[in-house]
């Protein structure tokens, strides 16, 4: 495969960054400061990794000022650089990019409408009265109900499902078996027999959405399920039925979300926490790691409730030191009493 070239002028103008050093530089690839090579462009965005500045071969760093006297090299200038390389990242991605058209094994009903600049791979189902905007990639079986919209430059990865009537705006990433619009998990109980709820609202997502691999969004009971503009899901999150999403919340990996919660703006959910139903969180909320949350957070910070790993012998008697709470503070209200 043919490596790209950028030559580091070009770079610095892209980013906005300030360069010091020589504009002609080619820049040939992206790597960390340990392992860059010349031709490579590497950047410091975690002050603990500073001690391999000195060392680096890279032929570019980018750095924030304050760390640029510490670099031998040429330097991009950027107050945030781990920002310049996610956006330089895309320069160098080396996943290849799928032509316009229709594979012959697609399926795309009579009344579908799929733009010319859109590519649908091989054997992708598109059901009735679909809508699939300017420049959208749809990966390889991956299935599209009817009534779904995809707006323009979004990418649907393999294997991703779209039940009926879902929305996705323009821009918006789905990896692979992600299903986005299945049924939620709505019940009522007769004498110990379950009888399913009929899912009868869609799920939304707003613009430049990401959702990671086998990551699962329910369809709303009655209301839509929202997920806002902005709003990146890691691998394996579950929103259920009716909940909604505010712009720009990242959730990690294994995070659940129970129904008819309603989740703020610029909110950061760590890995496998869980946010149990009808809950209002606020905006900039932020859960640390296997936080579980059992009421309402109407206000921003960060919250915990995990507990964190301690050798076996140590958590065994904390277990039982936790048992005996009750107990330990009914003496202390007796004592109180007694006083």
């Amino acid at each position: 495969m043919k490596r790209i070239s950028h030559s580091l002028g070009d770079i610095a103008q892209a980013l906005g960054a300030t360069l010091r050093g020589d504009a002609a530089t080619e820049i040939r690839g992206i790597a960390t400061l340990q392992s860059a090579q010349e031709g490579d462009v590497s950047f410091l965005a975690n002050p603990s990794y500073a001690r391999y500045l000195q060392t680096t071969k890279a032929s570019a760093v980018i750095v924030a000022p304050s760390a640029a006297e510490q670099c031998p090299t040429n330097v991009l200038l950027l107050d945030n650089p781990y920002l310049g390389y996610a956006q330089l990242s895309h320069w160098f991605d080396p996943a290849p990019r799928a032509p316009a058209g229709i594979h012959p094994s697609a399926v795309i009903d009579a009344s579908a409408k799929v733009a010319p600049t859109a590519s649908v791979g091989p054997n992708v189902v598109i059901e009735a009265e679909a809508l699939i905007g300017e420049n959208v990639t749809i990966g390889a079986g991956s299935v599209i109900g009817s009534g779904c919209r995809i707006g323009d430059g979004s990418t649907l990865d393999a294997r991703v499902t779209l039940y009926h009537g879902v929305e996705l705006g323009k821009r918006c990433l789905i990896l692979s078996g992600a299903v986005i619009g299945s049924l939620g998990f709505g019940f009522a109980n007769e004498k110990g027999v379950w009888h399913r709820i009929a899912q009868i609202g869609r799920v939304i997502l707003g613009d430049d959405v990401e959702v990671g691999a086998n990551t699962t969004i329910d369809r709303g009971a009655l209301d839509d399920t929202v997920i806002g503009n902005g709003v990146k899901l890691d691998n394996l999150v579950q929103i259920a039925h009716n909940v909604s999403v505010g712009d720009h919340t990242a959730m990690a990996a294994f995070v659940g979300v129970a129904g008819s919660t309603t989740i703020g703006r610029h909110c950061v959910f760590g890995g496998a926490s869980g946010i149990s139903g009808h809950l209002k969180v606020g905006d900039q909320v932020h859960l640390t790691g296997m936080t579980m949350v059992t009421r309402d957070l109407p206000e921003p910070g960060v919250y915990s409730s995990g507990v964190p790993v301690d050798t076996n012998r140590r958590w065994q008697k904390n277990a039982v030191r936790f048992r005996q709470l009750d107990d330990l503070a009914k003496r202390l209200r007796k004592l109180d009493k007694n006083a």
